[in-house]
């Protein structure tokens, strides 16, 4: 198994289909993924269809994850957001990664709530 297998396995399932590796860092404290979402249009909901994508912006969202070796865990993904012509809203593809309300990972904030528990 090479390094880039190895980090898709550490990361929550599904990423591969929408993003693409785009670095990783191991600093003293932390342990940064940073991943940006593949230029692919999400399903047109029925208002975008028939227009021309005139602009697609990125933004970076940082999602805390397991610590990996004694490191913060942190995903940046790079969101991308299209444009269209004749539409003010900006289209982005919905990625059910965390907790509603929170920057955590689902998995890790699942693993924090059971910790609290004991």
């Amino acid at each position: 198994m090479d390094e880039h297998s190895i980090l898709w396995a550490m990361l929550p399932d599904g990423l591969e289909k929408y993003f693409e590796l785009e670095s990783y860092e191991k600093t003293e404290k932390t342990f940064r993924i940073v991943l940006i979402e593949k230029n692919i249009v999400p399903e047109l909901p029925e208002e975008y269809r028939g227009k021309k994508v005139i602009n697609t912006v990125i933004k970076p969202f940082t999602v805390d994850f397991f610590p990996i070796k004694g490191r913060k865990g942190e995903l940046i993904l790079k969101r991308r957001l299209w444009q269209f012509e004749g539409i003010e809203k900006m289209l982005k593809r919905e990625i059910d990664i965390c907790v509603e309300g929170t920057h955590l990972e689902k998995e890790f904030a699942i693993f924090l709530k059971e910790l609290d528990r004991e």
